[in-house]
């Protein structure tokens, strides 16, 4: 074989060699690309999948809405949790503001409590310096208030009288009334004469000695009642008067 046939013969088995190393280059970047085209199609799948559950949860029931608004993100729970813990203190201070009268203290509890008469019993309570009220109870329920601020009190509840004085001592019995106007002898040597002012409106002028007038009781709408040196006297806003001792 002649030198010029060896060349061309090796010149052909390099470019062969050339030729598979490039369809070999050629099918490894089309591999390449068929795996980058097809990661890129899954990664694109996918996004679109979680849009579709996003909107899907965005747009379905309640619960699928606050699903959505947890997966927000950490500032989202944040916000949760402080709108949670508002809402407990504001229910704290509504729970803590129900425990307390309108003037920011607590509800007093009576001084004593005592039975009267008609086995009914009043609760007293000390507000101030010769100031008192009593609570009239009978099973549970309150049927009646009095209260003295610079004078006694009194009431007429279904012919019990029940006076309140300004040291807090209550004073019950039941009968004797006399009903007004006119004049009337009272327990202790008194003498009661009630007038008619108007509709509900009586005044009592409690005479002692000589006709000298200790006391003057006036109803306006409610009974009134008097300590008269330890006698008790009640004059209703239906002109009834009544004494004790």
């Amino acid at each position: 074989m002649s030198s010029n046939t060896t060349a061309r013969t090796a010149r052909r088995r390099t470019l062969r060699l050339a030729v598979a190393a490039l369809t070999a280059a050629a099918g490894l970047t089309l591999t390449a690309c068929s795996g980058s085209d097809a990661a890129g199609t899954k990664a694109a799948g996918n996004a679109d999948m979680s849009t579709v559950a996003a909107e899907s949860s965005g747009t379905g029931s309640p619960a699928g809405a606050h699903g959505s608004d947890a997966q927000a993100g950490p500032g989202a729970k944040t916000d949760s949790k402080a709108e949670a813990k508002a809402g407990t203190a504001g229910s704290a201070g509504k729970q803590s503001g129900t425990g307390h009268t309108a003037g920011g203290g607590r509800a007093a509890s009576p001084v004593r409590t005592q039975p009267l008469v008609d086995g009914s019993k009043a609760e007293i309570y000390k507000l101030g310096e010769q100031h008192y009220r009593a609570k009239i109870v009978s099973r549970g329920s309150v049927l009646a208030t009095l209260e003295t601020n610079q004078h006694d009190d009194g009431l007429d509840a279904n012919d019990m009288f029940v006076v309140l004085t300004l040291g807090g001592e209550v004073h019950s019995w039941m009968g004797g009334g006399q009903t007004g106007p006119g004049t009337f002898k009272l327990a202790g040597g008194w003498t009661a004469k009630v007038t008619k002012l108007g509709e509900l409106r009586y005044r009592a002028q409690i005479l002692g000695h000589e006709g000298a007038v200790y006391a003057t009781l006036e109803t306006n709408q409610h009974d009134v009642g008097v300590d008269a040196n330890g006698v008790y006297i009640v004059l209703s806003n239906g002109g009834i008067i009544s004494a004790h001792e």
